[in-house]
């Protein structure tokens, strides 16, 4: 599926942030991209989107140069960024932080050397660092995933949940499944616990969960891979009272399921592609080769994905 087939929403006053900047002078653009290495199957994705976009968008435009580097911690990656500035001379950055705090102040470097700077997904703890913020929606990511299990409950049942790592993204996520639930008097939330959105610490809480909990309609994994980990642990048990196993971010083989029918617990998910990065590497070009600036913040919108709409987010050479 190539990226003309899915469409961003910006709110309207992005959008009419966007239409306010006056245009600068168009120049040939010297692209950098600064993201984390394949360390697992979600920067597996960015990794393979960041090179998507460099393979489409240099064949698209002739004035247009796009450097990638990967970094394995936050040092290697504010190392990557000096070089990127000084030794390839970047006049723009795509970067996804590895951490916020310890990028905060390269990144900044990167920007007073004259370049445009957008950040993406992990913002940093100074926005003046920044000159475009691209994300994923994380408060529908939450929500989605509440609204239909609430459903699919008929308003009435018992959910556990599992929480990815404690920060303000999670927070968010967490803090807009509750609102949801509260809606709903006769659904009672058991639990929520960290997993780390790790499979095998999802495993670990899904076991404490059935150990603890006789009666269990829904689970919400808030991950693809931790949705795994759940199901494993279902599995072990023998457990037949779960009636919903809801993921998140769209990995391949969650949305596979979804398409073959596989599994009647799996009816849906929630999208959070990492394709994003595409999104912004793409987003960021465009608008600098026609010397144009982004809005300040463009988020990436979650939405349910369900069999009618499956096929539009199944990326098979994806490694996520």
């Amino acid at each position: 599926m190539t990226f003309v087939t899915r469409r961003l929403a910006l709110t309207a006053v992005a959008a009419a942030a966007f239409a306010s900047v006056p245009a600068l002078a168009a120049e040939k653009v010297n692209l950098g991209v600064s993201i984390p290495a394949a360390t697992h199957s979600f920067m597996g994705g960015i990794n393979y989107w960041a090179n998507q976009a460099k393979k489409d968008l240099e064949k698209q435009y002739k004035d247009l140069k796009i450097t990638i580097k990967t970094a394995a911690n936050a040092p290697e990656q504010a190392n990557q960024l000096q070089d990127l500035s000084t030794v390839t001379k970047i006049n723009a950055l795509v970067v996804f932080p590895f951490e916020s705090a310890a990028l905060t102040k390269p990144v900044a470097q990167v920007k007073a050397k004259g370049a445009y700077v957008t950040v993406v997904d992990r913002g940093l703890t100074d926005t003046s660092a920044q000159d475009a913020y691209v994300a994923g929606d994380n408060t529908a990511f939450g929500k989605i995933p509440a609204e239909y299990i609430a459903k699919k409950l008929n308003g009435k049942g018992n959910v556990v949940a599992l929480r990815g790592i404690a920060t303000t993204l999670d927070n968010e996520r967490m803090d807009a499944f509750s609102a949801v639930l509260k809606n709903y008097p006769d659904i009672k939330l058991l639990d929520a616990k960290y997993a780390n959105w790790n499979r095998d610490d999802a495993f670990k809480v899904t076991q404490d969960y059935l150990t603890r909990f006789k009666e269990i309609d829904a689970i919400w994994a808030a991950d693809d891979d931790m949705a795994v980990g759940v199901l494993k642990a279902i599995e072990q048990a023998k457990r037949t009272d779960i009636k919903i196993v809801f993921g998140g971010a769209g990995a391949k083989g969650m949305v596979k399921t979804i398409l073959d029918n596989k599994d009647p617990r799996i009816q849906a998910d929630v999208s959070y592609s990492p394709k994003f990065i595409y999104d912004a590497i793409k987003l960021t070009a465009e608008a600098r080769l026609k010397g144009e600036k982004l809005p300040a913040t463009t988020i990436i919108p979650s939405v349910l994905i369900t069999k009618d709409n499956a096929k539009d987010f199944y990326h098979p050479d994806s490694p996520f």
